[in-house]
């Protein structure tokens, strides 16, 4: 039996992120098909793919050297459903787009409307994601298009800005004298929630703001949700660095402290594989994005 796009997405997923529960959580599927579905390939290459080592599941010489294959061949499925889909001549289809789990500062909700106003044959299955695994995603055709924060340093992607989106340190309002009057090492000092490995914006801008004055934050407790950090927050748990909005509405309710001296900002970002710029439904969900952001350019790449 050949193997299917199905198990090829499965196997590079779990290539990435190293576990097999985290990648069944990206595709959506259950723990035991996305087993299943890496044993089939397996089974039918004759080949062991991964090795298990401390709770991760690392590749093999030969699981490395066909993961580039693979991605390959799904960026080719890709382009092949796209070809046809201009050959139809139709303006229908689904697209599958990830977005950041808190939307507001993308306004996705009403690039989707007016994308439906204009095509409403046009189905879109939005999917809440961190930047880091919007970009995988893109890459690996799970997505036809993210919305993420970061820099434009992938080459083989279509970066179009939308915005630079501030972000400030913030804590539990019982905390407010010690916080606003705190300097940079008693900051780091203090209780933190940081993010896990997957957050790779907000460690980025963590770093930028400690590490490279030589700090190092307290962590007591980690979030791969922005939502799950600020509840924590006003918990009572910790510090942590959330966006601009949320951080003035909480001050303003009296349920958090804000640092008047730790803050930083990245981009937003729409993005799609450079590849897929002719595809029918790509070029129909930027139209509708220009409907909403009236600005929207090309952002030029960039090496990291």
């Amino acid at each position: 039996m050949l193997i299917d796009l199905v198990q090829l997405r499965t196997f590079v997923a779990v290539a990435e992120e190293q576990h097999l529960t985290h990648a069944a959580e990206r595709l959506h599927i259950s723990q035991s098909a996305a087993s299943a579905q890496v044993r089939a390939v397996e089974e039918r290459l004759n080949t062991r793919l991964f090795l298990r080592t401390n709770r991760r599941l690392e590749l093999t010489r030969a699981g490395q050297l066909l993961l580039g294959k693979a991605k390959t061949l799904l960026n080719e499925a890709t382009l092949f459903t796209s070809f046809a889909r201009e050959l139809r001549g139709k303006m229908e289809g689904e697209l599958i787009v990830g977005s950041s789990s808190d939307p507001t500062s993308s306004r996705i909700g009403d690039v989707v409307g007016a994308l439906r106003t204009r095509h409403p044959l046009i189905r879109v299955d939005l999917r809440a994601r961190p930047s880091t695994s919007t970009r995988q995603g893109l890459k690996t055709g799970e997505l036809d298009v993210g919305v993420l924060l970061g820099q434009p340093v992938d080459a083989g992607v279509t970066y179009y800005e939308l915005k630079t989106v501030g972000f400030s340190v913030a804590g539990p309002v019982a905390w407010k004298e010690q916080i606003e009057s705190a300097n940079w090492a008693e900051l780091a000092s203090l209780p933190w929630i940081t993010p896990d490995d997957g957050s790779v914006a907000y460690k980025v801008m963590l770093s930028q703001l400690f590490d490279q004055r030589g700090l190092e934050l307290n962590t007591v407790a980690r979030f791969d949700n922005a939502t799950l950090a600020r509840t924590m927050l006003e918990a009572g748990v910790g510090l942590t660095l959330m966006r601009d909005e949320h951080a003035i509405q909480g001050r303003e309710k009296g349920t958090m402290a804000v640092s008047p001296i730790a803050r930083a900002q990245l981009q937003l970002f729409m993005a799609h594989l450079a590849s897929r710029r002719n595809d029918p439904l790509i070029v129909a969900f930027l139209e509708a994005a220009t409907d909403v952001w009236p600005d929207l350019r090309v952002t030029p790449t960039h090496a990291p």
